[in-house]
């Protein structure tokens, strides 16, 4: 990382003026360092098991509209009957839920989480703006 030297422009006791471009790669260090302590802390999650990163295509799928339950159920190596099978509900019940047909249950969505080890925030479909 490279330092600039800063040159103030004016002192007081209370104050500093500095240029434009000397606040700039300040407010750019100051990112930069949040942006490492942040990466650091994700890391010791991920090593400690706390958290798990998903691929970008799992992502990109449901950003793209696809249904959470479908990518991460496809992620994991699940067939829909498997998945259902894993989560001890009907097939046909899993497939409406895929295909927006039928929310789910609460309790279907739990079972569904928990089969396919996510969280149960990270199966909700988000809603379309109308």
């Amino acid at each position: 990382m490279k330092v600039l030297p800063i040159k103030p422009i004016a002192e007081t006791p209370d104050s500093v003026t500095l240029t434009r471009a000397d606040f700039e790669a300040l407010t750019e260090l100051l990112t930069d360092a949040q942006d490492l302590a942040d990466i650091e802390a994700i890391s010791a999650r991920l090593e400690a098991g706390e958290t798990e990163a998903y691929p970008f295509e799992v992502v990109e799928r449901i950003l793209d509209g696809g249904h959470p339950i479908t990518a991460f159920r496809e992620h994991r190596r699940f067939t829909l009957r498997g998945l259902a099978e894993a989560a001890g509900i009907a097939p046909s019940y899993l497939s409406e839920i895929e295909s927006g047909k039928k929310p789910g249950s609460f309790d279907a969505m739990t079972r569904i989480a928990s089969a396919l080890r996510v969280p149960l925030d990270l199966l909700a479909k988000p809603h379309e703006s109308t």
